[in-house]
């Protein structure tokens, strides 16, 4: 009874001491590929040190709440919607660190040149040197026609940009 009494005492002043570690927040997490394991190690990480005695829906919903730009903001959205509706499978914070990997992370190829075109830019580059940069990283990205085109037309120098603005005939490919 005694070494019972003791353990639980030993448990409790672990507990004290670990909330008392200062412990780094998980950056806001935009659905980036190149966010996902630092997203998840942080949120995991926290939780284990300072949360373990919180419900497994606060959890969860404390990790949501650090998911706030790009499209991950409309996955959690949608998310959302689910769990409220009781539609999702998502119970525990392993379950939704699972559910980001799969849905962000460098899961299929397809994803990956996916974000390289989303971060490729012209830059000091010539127009005909940034042409076959993007074309090889665009191949297997699933892209065609207008996303193409549109994608290809974010990332050039912004005064190329206004130039195409004010063109009276717009080009109908990326080697024009």
């Amino acid at each position: 009874m005694i070494a019972t009494l003791q353990q639980q005492v030993n448990t409790m002043l672990l507990q004290q001491q670990g909330s008392r570690v200062e412990v780094v927040r998980p950056q806001v997490f935009s659905g980036r590929i190149e966010e996902v394991s630092a997203f998840i190690n942080a949120a995991c990480l926290y939780i284990r040190i300072k949360m373990t005695e919180e419900a497994a829906a606060t959890q969860v919903a404390w990790v949501l709440s650090y998911i706030q730009e790009g499209i991950a903001e409309a996955w959690k959205d949608n998310l959302l919607d689910e769990l409220a509706k009781g539609e999702s499978e998502v119970e525990l914070a392993e379950q939704l660190f699972t559910k980001i990997r799969n849905d962000f992370g460098e899961t299929s190829e397809e994803k990956k040149k996916i974000e390289q075109l989303r971060t490729i830019e012209q830059g000091g580059r010539t127009c005909n040197k940034y042409v076959q940069e993007f074309k090889k990283v665009a191949r297997g990205s699933g892209y065609e026609g207008r996303p193409f085109i549109e994608e290809f037309k974010q990332r050039l120098n912004g005064a190329i940009r206004r130039k195409l603005a004010e063109a009276e005939e717009l080009p109908t490919t990326i080697g024009e």
